[in-house]
């Protein structure tokens, strides 16, 4: 089962523009899903002459169960949005709430 949580999942349905790998040794197990890849996506939606780059920041899980890509954070970030979406996530024990997040998701699709 693969879950794309976003209003508008064709937002989603085409190749990232680029990825950064949090976690892919598939050794985690959160309640009773084996996790075995957590990343985040970052789309670029568009360019504004003033505000730059409209970044859409994904989060994808992947279990054994399924998948999910939900909306992690979205709007004019910037350069390097991606990047520092990592080292917050990183550094603040966010990965942790992002599995839970997705597990839950997961759990409510059965």
């Amino acid at each position: 089962m693969n879950i794309v949580d976003l209003h508008d999942p064709t937002r989603v349905n085409k190749s990232p523009d680029d990825v950064e790998v949090l976690f892919s040794s598939g050794n985690f197990i959160q309640d009773e899903f084996k996790i075995s890849r957590v990343e985040l996506r970052l789309y670029c939606e568009r360019t504004d002459e003033k505000l730059g780059i409209f970044s859409l920041i994904t989060s994808f899980v992947e279990t054994d169960k399924g998948s999910v890509e939900m909306i992690y954070d979205e709007g004019f970030r910037g350069d390097q949005s991606l990047l520092r979406a990592v080292q917050f996530l990183t550094s603040n024990l966010g990965i942790s709430g992002l599995i839970l997040r997705s597990v839950i998701s997961l759990r409510g699709t059965k």
